[in-house]
């Protein structure tokens, strides 16, 4: 079996749809499968060179930085193509370089299947571009439609698409490495590195933008009561565009540290005695099952892929969205509770061991291999 992927987002970016991209390319080359990856080019670049990527010049794209738009050469492309001879397209993204897997599936004739990483509607609102929704709503079906599969990572957004008219939906859901994020880690060398001294440790990891709801988190922190303040600190994991305005406005009990991965980050999850997640605009959330996975409670927005991970009451805990004061009083139950919380964290690992990448990847693989053969069935018909 031999895929191509077009994605407006890979490795080394730092982001979902980049790194479960890159997770399971790697897993395709570790089962002998051929893999060809047209993506564009960024930052970092040199952190990863691979044959099996061809690299395009792109742009920042405004609304969402981490998905870059490339300006591909469709000659270049193709010849690339008609060598590598693949038995499927996988689109990973709407931008330009997943029209251009649109477009060779066509010319081609090549089967195509795409999977649906990100809510862009719902980050609209957040940019005051809600007026653009039915029209972002309209082309996402038309770029969509050819897809004999699309992918979704949750139930929560195979219902929304659903609703919009999709079809060919299958879930395809994530997994996470337990060999990487796990409880063992040592919670005190976080505490040294960052000179936190407070009882009580809160973490957030993700992208620090409007659509994340990172105002709410400000929020969170100041509705604490000051007995709760004086006794936790806040660790502020990722960075965005609303970093700058979110360091102005922070208390001084929460410390920003930037991008982090590897152990420095599964560490870090570790340490904190809750996570607490406000975002409403995930399809899925991997950092919430890193979490879980390390043994961290969450506290999260009962919204979008989110809410199909929590079990509410059990691994963590489902506010409403938006709600300050609900998250504020979870966290003060939960960390004056710790009988409760040690529990909550033991479920939460024992959920993410379920999760395994490579069961979810080899599902993945059958649904590919049903669209070659309903492909190859319809050629000789």
């Amino acid at each position: 079996m031999k895929i191509a992927f077009f994605t407006d987002t890979f490795y080394p970016d730092i982001n979902g749809v980049a790194r479960t991209l890159k997770r399971f390319t790697d897993y395709l080359s570790s089962q002998n499968i051929e893999v060809k990856v047209f993506a564009p080019d960024g930052e970092n670049m040199d952190e990863y060179i691979s044959a099996n990527i061809h690299r395009f010049k792109s742009l920042s794209f405004f609304l969402y930085p981490e998905c870059r738009l490339a300006l591909p050469n469709l000659f270049n492309m193709k010849r690339e193509l008609t060598e590598f001879q693949p038995d499927l397209i996988h689109v990973a993204t709407p931008f330009n370089l997943g029209l251009c897997g649109v477009f060779f599936a066509k010319k081609l004739n090549i089967p195509l299947v795409g999977s649906y990483h990100t809510n862009f509607d719902h980050y609209l609102e957040y940019y005051d571009l809600q007026f653009f929704s039915k029209m972002v709503w309209k082309y996402m079906n038309w770029f969509h439609r050819p897809f004999r599969k699309l992918f979704v990572p949750s139930l929560d957004t195979e219902e929304q698409l659903t609703v919009q008219g999709f079809h060919n939906l299958e879930i395809w859901s994530r997994g996470v490495d337990c060999e990487l994020y796990h409880p063992y880690y040592d919670k005190y060398a976080v505490r040294q590195k960052y000179n936190i001294r407070s009882k009580y440790l809160l973490v957030y990891v993700g992208r620090l933008a409007p659509e994340k709801n990172v105002d709410t988190l400000l929020e969170i922190a100041d509705d604490l009561p000051p007995h709760l303040k004086e006794n936790s600190h806040w660790l502020i994991v990722g960075d965005g565009p609303s970093r700058s305005e979110m360091e102005k406005a922070a208390p001084s009990n929460m410390t920003f540290t930037g991008f982090l991965k590897g152990k420095e980050l599964a560490n870090i999850y570790t340490a904190g005695d809750l996570f607490v997640f406000p975002s409403t605009t995930e399809t899925f959330g991997n950092v919430v099952l890193e979490s879980l996975a390390s043994g961290t409670p969450v506290i999260a927005a009962n919204a979008g892929g989110v809410k199909n991970i929590i079990k509410h009451g059990s691994t963590g805990t489902l506010c409403t969205p938006g709600s300050a004061v609900e998250f504020a009083d979870s966290i003060i139950s939960l960390l004056y509770d710790d009988k409760y919380r040690y529990q909550m964290g033991t479920n939460a690992r024992n959920y993410a061991l379920t999760q395994k990448w490579d069961t979810i990847f080899n599902t993945l693989l059958d649904h590919y291999s049903d669209v070659i053969k309903e492909r190859a069935a319809e050629k000789y018909a």
